[in-house]
């Protein structure tokens, strides 16, 4: 097995080629595979840049005589990815290793995004001290900051390089991660501050029931690793209780997963229940974060670093029809859940987001898009422990297992 080092050889040769005798002096085989969008290379490499553009289906020459550095930038990231997929799935790669600059991070961390999460992925960025969620996505990418630019080996770069590859090193030489006898099944769930009561006592009944629960912030990063995991196979079942980041995405919140939130489950017919969680809000920072275009609606400060803004009945009935909508394409079993005295922790009688019209207009979107996939309204709050039992109870259903007694309350 080997560790594949990407770099673009033609500016950051010499300091990826120290990288792989770091590797060697520690044991770990290494391959240089060449990134750049140039051919003059003085560092002999072990994938060359002509098999990376190959496997991105685009010849070297085309992308020179078009000049476009942006489109190399593009087909260098696409062909590594399909090169280090192809050596995982194979059982040869032990690791991935990037370093570099703008260019050199989008093509190493495009690479590293297309492996399973438990796979060593190692990225020495001289963006690593800025926001990385962009290159980090949903996987388990360790960023580490170059400190001074990837541009010749001196006591600062030669520090950080050697750590890195003393970190690679550690985790290729642990091999492998292995399933264990006592892994149990995974359902997914996802939960914010406001619906914390829900989803905790909803899984200690599915943990009774004998599954592992995974619980995701639903924060936009949460949402989208969730869906992640469940493209990927590895997600047995879905307690949806948090779907909050579709009212951030329809109305231009800071927390959105993006318009593919709620379609995993679906396509992949995983059994997924469904609630409308904490949609009664849309999330800022500070209060001088929210657009002046907002001024006149309702808010709640969460604390001084976090801002909620209370969805109109309008914005609730989108909502609710495309939750509807959502749920009615799945090719799996689907059902949803919906509180008639609230949504969240603050929408509840007498509390600064309590909203009645709101929510029957809510649930009356989700009703006329549903189509045949049940639809419960039951007259309780989203936290009430007996909300959470009929949602962990329902999904236990669609998933052909026997439901769990009620926990005492």
């Amino acid at each position: 097995m080997f560790v594949a080092i990407l770099a673009t050889l033609d500016t950051k040769g010499r300091e990826a080629q120290f990288v792989a005798q770091e590797l060697a002096r520690l044991g770990v085989t290494a391959r240089l595979v060449d990134t750049s969008g140039q051919p003059q290379v003085a560092i002999a490499a072990d994938v060359t840049r002509e098999e990376v553009f190959a496997a991105a289906g685009v010849a070297p020459a085309q992308l020179a005589a078009k000049g476009d550095r942006g489109e190399a930038v593009t087909a260098a990231a696409l062909g590594a990815a399909r090169l280090v997929e192809r050596w995982h799935v194979s059982g040869e790669l032990a690791g991935v290793f990037g370093l570099g600059g703008s260019a050199g991070t989008t093509i190493g961390t495009s690479a590293m995004r297309a492996l399973p999460i438990g796979v060593p992925k190692l990225m020495v960025s001289t963006l690593a001290s800025g926001s990385v969620g962009a290159y980090v996505g949903t996987k388990d990418i360790l960023m580490m900051n170059s400190v001074v630019d990837v541009s010749g080996i001196n006591r600062i770069s030669r520090a950080v390089l050697t750590r890195a590859a003393q970190a690679m090193a550690g985790m290729a030489k642990a091999g492998a991660l292995r399933a264990s006898a006592s892994d149990k099944p995974l359902i997914a769930a996802t939960m914010f501050g406001v619906t914390t009561p829900c989803v905790e006592h909803a899984r200690g009944l599915l943990e009774r029931a004998g599954f592992e629960v995974l619980v995701f912030h639903a924060t936009g990063t949460g949402g989208r690793a969730m869906e992640a995991l469940i493209d990927e196979g590895a997600i047995a079942g879905v307690l949806d209780v948090t779907t909050t980041e579709l009212a951030d995405e329809l109305v231009g919140g800071l927390l959105s997963a993006g318009p593919e939130r709620l379609t995993a489950a679906a396509r992949r017919g995983v059994p997924q229940v469904i609630s409308v969680g904490a949609v009664d809000m849309v999330n800022f920072y500070g209060r001088a974060s929210v657009p002046e275009r907002f001024a006149a609606r309702k808010f709640h400060r969460h604390n001084e670093n976090v801002t909620l803004m209370r969805t109109t009945p309008e914005e609730n009935r989108a909502l609710g029809k495309e939750i509807g909508a959502k749920a009615r394409a799945a090719k799996g079993p689907a059902a949803i859940f919906l509180p008639s005295r609230g949504v969240s922790a603050i929408d509840v009688a007498g509390g600064s987001f309590d909203d009645p019209l709101a929510r029957n207009a809510l649930f009356e979107g989700v009703q006329s898009s549903a189509g045949s996939t049940p639809v419960h309204v039951l007259d309780l709050h989203i936290n009430d422990p007996a909300f959470a039992e009929a949602m962990a109870n329902g999904l236990l259903a669609l998933m052909g297992v026997k439901q769990t007694a009620a926990s005492s309350r």
